[in-house]
């Protein structure tokens, strides 16, 4: 059964006039989580799309590049964004119930962050209200500031993101240390981990592109410090 249908047998279980919010109290257990995760970007998609108050072809594109959403089951996608696009419900509330639900698992939060940030940022623009519904996002994930800091650093400052604030890490830090937090980092792009903390299959795309962001940001920093040791 694909990601597409239980998220549309999910949809089908809300009551007449029922809210989208309710998914996020009954989707809570680990098998379901998959299921969550997906409605969660989508539905604050279309909230952020509200936010700018413009949904561009580019940020469709983007969102069907992180969901591999197949032809016969855009219907499904759609009705979600649709329903949230349409919903009394303001951003605020779905990120509330949202955190709730992931709550001991703020690296799953991380990525779903860093899905908005990837379709906000398809068009190539970063609109101010979309960084300041991203932040606001972050702080009700309850996400270290650091953190929403070196997730924007890849994707809105340029194509050539500061290595540093890439891997969390600082100049003074021994290289053997910053070693570490590179390994970490790459490990925990791996699929089995992404799909263990609830991202499903479909989205596992998300760490393609921040497995080629940590790398480059390590290769700059050891090349650096290489250069620096020649020149002692």
């Amino acid at each position: 059964m694909s990601i597409w249908t239980r998220i549309s047998e999910a949809l089908q279980a809300l009551a007449n006039g029922e809210s989208l919010t309710a998914v996020f109290d009954r989707l809570r257990s680990p098998p379901e989580r998959s299921v969550a995760f997906t409605i969660a970007v989508i539905a604050l998609s279309a909230k952020m799309a509200k936010a700018d108050g413009l949904v561009t072809r580019d940020e469709v594109t983007a969102f069907r590049e992180v969901f591999q959403i197949a032809q016969e089951e855009e219907d499904n996608a759609a009705r979600v964004f649709n329903l949230a696009r349409q919903d009394v419900a303001g951003y605020e509330d779905y990120a509330r119930r949202i955190a709730r639900m992931f709550q001991e698992a703020p690296d799953t939060l991380s990525d779903l962050l860093e899905g908005l940030f990837h379709i906000a940022l398809a068009d190539g623009i970063y609109h101010p209200k979309e960084d300041a519904f991203l932040a606001r996002v972050a702080d009700i994930f309850g996400l270290e500031e650091a953190r929403f800091r070196r997730l924007r650093s890849r994707f809105v400052e340029g194509e050539h993101p500061d290595p540093w604030s890439v891997l969390g890490v600082t100049a003074d830090m021994p290289l053997s240390e910053i070693r570490k937090v590179w390994r970490q980092m790459v490990r925990d792009c791996h699929p089995d981990r992404m799909q263990a903390r609830g991202v499903p299959k479909e989205a596992v795309k998300l760490a393609e592109k921040r497995l080629v962001d940590i790398n480059r940001a390590w290769e700059e920093i050891s090349e650096a410090r290489a250069d620096a040791d020649r020149h002692l």
